[in-house]
């Protein structure tokens, strides 16, 4: 078996609201910087590049990256919707541990407009066409009503069917977030919020009210992944192992079941999940922290039975109990999560795997999870695509 990759560095610059950004070049050669320097590699080492994006134009990633450097290298552009970012570690760690180079970079950002996220095409099949026909079997389709917040929502209101979970337990996930949030100077939204204040913002769709949605943001973030032999001989000591990873798409369920939750992701990331831990040779129950993709509210909660935190209909409990927090079993979102550190569509997974590192080493400030031996980094974009990765110190 060949030795895991290893992650030597990571960058990530403060996101933003958007409109209030860099533009998007700058601000991913930033992020590729400071990657660089925090594994202590010269660009000139980096062997192959993968820069992840969903609002951009073809070549978006070298024209980032040209700012860093000028080698000749392979630039390939990643589109993978909001998995766009773990998509482009999931290929670096791939060419790394297939022995083609020995060093690559992933770099993710976005440059997000204000507003609802809409596709820019109308004289075109949409990307979601199976999804959207499920959704209009099961529960109709308003025109007025944000596409995603459909989804999340719908899938919201079928969990609550199901398990009869409290309309409240969703608002506690946003407060949970703002409180993470609040220790981190990188996130968006650091003023705490409550119960009551969460619920009488406007609502939007099926369980969501605006607390229960992230934002459009814009930000990069970035890794540089390295083989263990190349570890090795250049001394580098704080690397992050890539202990199991999976990428996985939809299976015939996420449609035929007229099911909300599986239409958005319950059973990939399930699968994804499953794969990961098995490569790693762990258990959910060995994870300390998490890094999950909570871009509405409902998906935090479906996401903690998908990944194996807590049983299938269970989160009211998990939550309940303070497990998903500092002093509870694992602590989730510690960034504050898509919710409030803010969801950059290209640069969220490689933000999430900045975020575990940190923990990992120790180097989280006022948020580290005391003691973290094993993170767990879960992103997912609808159309459709889960990474998981199981990353270990």
């Amino acid at each position: 078996m060949k030795d895991k990759a290893r992650i030597a560095g990571v960058g990530m610059v403060k996101f933003t609201k958007a409109g209030r950004s860099p533009a998007y070049d700058a601000m991913a050669a930033d992020a590729a910087r400071q990657a660089l320097a925090d594994a202590c590699i010269g660009y000139k080492d980096v062997q192959q590049a993968y820069v992840s994006f969903v609002i951009g134009d073809t070549t978006s990633g070298q024209q980032a990256l040209y700012q860093v450097g000028l080698t000749g290298i392979p630039i390939v552009n990643v589109n993978n919707a909001c998995s766009s970012g773990s998509t482009a570690l999931y290929l670096a760690r791939q060419a790394v541990e297939s022995g083609v180079v020995d060093v690559a970079l992933a770099v993710g950002f976005e440059q997000m407009l204000a507003g609802a996220l809409a596709s820019p095409f109308n004289d075109r099949p949409g990307v979601n066409g199976k999804l959207n026909e499920m959704v209009v079997r099961t529960q109709g389709w308003d025109e007025k009503a944000p596409v995603a917040a459909q989804y999340f929502g719908g899938a919201g209101a079928e969990y609550q069917r199901r398990y009869g979970i409290a309309t409240e337990t969703f608002a506690k996930v946003s407060v949970k977030s703002r409180r993470h949030a609040s220790r981190n100077p990188l996130a968006v939204f650091r003023e705490p919020t409550t119960v009551e204040e969460v619920l009488a913002s406007p609502h939007v769709y099926g369980t969501l009210t605006r607390l229960q949605c992230c934002p459009p943001t814009c930000g990069a973030a970035a890794a540089v992944i390295v083989s263990a032999d190349f570890a090795r001989k250049h001394g580098l000591l704080r690397t992050v192992e890539i202990a199991g990873q999976a990428l996985t798409t939809d299976l015939p369920n996420s449609f035929d079941d007229n099911n909300m939750i599986n239409g958005v992701g319950f059973d990939m990331t399930r699968r994804a999940a499953e794969q990961a831990y098995a490569q790693a040779g762990i258990g959910a129950e060995d994870v300390d922290v998490v890094e999950l993709h909570d871009c509405f509210t409902p998906n935090e909660i479906i996401s903690y039975e998908a990944l194996g935190l807590c049983p299938v209909g269970g989160a009211e409990k998990f939550i309940e109990d303070g497990d998903n927090t500092y002093g509870g079993r694992v602590v989730t979102n510690p960034s504050g999560g898509l919710l409030s550190k803010g969801h950059p569509l290209g640069a969220t997974g490689l933000a999430q795997t900045a975020e575990i590192v940190w923990h990992l080493r120790g180097e989280a400030g006022d948020r580290q999870v005391v003691g973290a031996k094993v993170g767990l980094q879960h992103n997912i974009g609808l159309g459709g695509a889960c990474v998981v990765s199981v990353l270990r110190r």
